[in-house]
């Protein structure tokens, strides 16, 4: 049987409950072991809240690139299975408090329409929190439908503050 050929991806980090910091750094260090390797992570940002639930404590927002050899909805119960870990609960309100989140962002060139995931991530071209990240690991990123980044992010309105709260959750490869 031939091994899985080598994915690569891009996930956001996010916490705004507990030692934030440590939460990202946790989960950074758990997805080994679920089949996910972490090739670099950005800087560590402080973000507002954004969506439903907007009277709730700053987040800590990172993103990583990846190397999986997950098809989409694997890599996407590798992330869940690390917020089960890490002490994330099923259900809540969407976009309230949370000690962990991980989201699927980018895979490979993938695009990916069912009822448990959305590639590229549906939000990825309108979150300022994403965007910054994504583009410090890779300035030249692009959707696959051809989108640059870097033009998304430009095109914001202005808003949803992200400022530089640490360095990032690995060391320079």
């Amino acid at each position: 049987m031939a091994a899985a050929a080598a994915r690569i991806g891009y996930l956001g980090l996010g916490s705004n409950v507990g030692d934030r910091r440590a939460m990202l750094a946790s989960a950074t260090g758990a997805l080994p072991r679920h089949g996910v390797e972490v090739l670099a992570s950005s800087s560590v940002y402080e973000t507002e809240p954004v969506g439903e639930v907007l009277e709730q404590p700053d987040f800590l927002n990172a993103c990583l690139r990846i190397r999986t050899a997950h098809d989409p909805l694997g890599l996407l119960a590798a992330c869940k299975r690390v917020e089960a870990e890490l002490g994330r609960s099923v259900g809540g309100p969407r976009h309230g408090p949370r000690p962990i989140d991980l989201d699927l962002l980018l895979l490979d060139e993938l695009t990916l329409r069912c009822e448990r995931l959305r590639l590229p991530h549906e939000q990825v071209s309108s979150r300022r929190f994403v965007l910054v990240p994504l583009l410090e690991l890779d300035p030249e990123l692009a959707l696959p439908n051809g989108l640059r980044l870097a033009d998304a992010l430009a095109s914001l309105a202005p808003g949803q503050a992200v400022r530089v709260h640490s360095p990032p959750l690995t060391p320079p490869s």
